[in-house]
C-alpha cells in the first residue's frame, strides 16, 4: 500500500515528507505515471515520498450514517490517517470524471476526513478548528475537457470542492493545481510533456 523509506525518523534523511493519494480506481494509466514522475522528481531532491493507491486498498467507501454514529475504520484507513499525520506535503493524483472527483475518493475523504481528525466544530458556535493545518498540497487533474472551458463554462466545480471546501475546511493549503488536459485527444508527445511537467513539478516539492 505504501512505498518509499520506512519509518518517520532522522533517518529518512531531512527531506520533506511527502505522501502521495492516487484518487483513481483505474490501475496503470495516466495518472499513475504523472504520480510517478512527481515522485521521481521529488526523490530526487531527498524527499521521502509514500503513496496510497485507493484502488488497492479495502474499505467501504460509504459513510453510513453520516456523522450520527461512529463507523470503525478498517485497517487501511487508519494507516491512512497515520500516514497524513505523518505527512508534511500532501499529493493527490486523480481524474476529473462528470465535473467531480471520483466517487472513491470522495468516499475517501467522507470515511478518513472526519470530525476529531480533520476538523473539530467548536461548541455553540458555528466556526471548527482546522486540524489539519500546517500541511499544504499539490494537485495533479487530468481532464477530457480543455481547461478554459471547464473553468469559464462549467464554474471549475472539482477544483472548487478540493480546494476549498475539503482541504482548506481542514487547515490544508494548496499549493498548486496542474490540469493536464484534454486527455482524450493528446498525442504521445504531448503526454511526455506532461510527464516532464510532473517532474518538474515533483523536484520543488
Amino acid at each position: 500500500m505504501t512505498e518509499g523509506k520506512s519509518g518517520a525518523t532522522p533517518l529518512e534523511g531531512d527531506g520533506k515528507r511527502i505522501l502521495m493519494i492516487f484518487g483513481s480506481p483505474k490501475q496503470g494509466g495516466l495518472c499513475q505515471a504523472l504520480g510517478a514522475a512527481y515522485a521521481q522528481g521529488a526523490r530526487e531532491q531527498g524527499h521521502v515520498v509514500r503513496q496510497l493507491k485507493l484502488g488497492e486498498m479495502k474499505f467501504d467507501p460509504i459513510l453510513r450514517d453520516g456523522y450520527d454514529q461512529s463507523q470503525t475504520l478498517e485497517p487501511d484507513l487508519l494507516e491512512a490517517q497515520r500516514l497524513i499525520h505523518w505527512a508534511e506535503h500532501l499529493v493527490f493524483v486523480y481524474p476529473v470524471w462528470w465535473g467531480g472527483i471520483p466517487a472513491l475518493l470522495k468516499g475517501f475523504f467522507d470515511r478518513v476526513f472526519l470530525p476529531g481528525f480533520a476538523f473539530r466544530y467548536r461548541n455553540r458556535s458555528q466556526l471548527w478548528d482546522k486540524l489539519l493545518s500546517g500541511r499544504s498540497a499539490d494537485l495533479l487533474v487530468t481532464l477530457d475537457t480543455p481547461p478554459w472551458y471547464f473553468r469559464w463554462i462549467y464554474g471549475a466545480p472539482a477544483h472548487r470542492q478540493m480546494v476549498r471546501t475539503i482541504l482548506g475546511f481542514c487547515g490544508i493549503r494548496t499549493r498548486r493545481l496542474a490540469e493536464f488536459a484534454p486527455v482524450r485527444p493528446s498525442s504521445e508527445q504531448q503526454r511526455q510533456a506532461w510527464l516532464r511537467k510532473a517532474e518538474a513539478l515533483g523536484s520543488k516539492a
